[in-house]
């Protein structure tokens, strides 16, 4: 009986372990959308065009993947949409600053 109690206690963990892993990344979705609405207010489409679009459009596959129920893939695309973002908003900023230097 106790071997069983034990075998029981193992596969709940395992089990937990693997839910929690297959969550869906509503965090990292939501990180990657704010990033690109602070690249839009900073000018990222006009001064870092390629990098904007390019955060937009691995925004929309992660969207994809999260509709698909692949987490892991929709995570890691959020993630890189977010880094991207952040980068256009960089060089938006950058920009932006250098066209007001007389």
């Amino acid at each position: 009986m106790r071997r069983f109690t034990i075998t029981i206690r193992i596969a709940l963990i395992s089990l937990s372990l693997m839910l929690g892993c297959a969550a869906a990344p509503v965090q990292e979705m939501s990180d990657a959308r704010q990033a690109i609405q602070a690249a839009q207010a900073a000018g990222a489409e006009r001064f870092a065009e390629n990098e904007y679009q390019e955060a937009k459009r691995l925004l929309d596959l992660a969207e994809r993947q999260l509709d698909q129920h692949r987490y892991k893939r929709a995570r890691r695309t959020a993630l890189s949409a977010r880094e991207q973002a952040i980068l256009s908003r960089q060089i938006a900023q950058e920009s932006a600053e250098s066209s007001e230097v007389p």
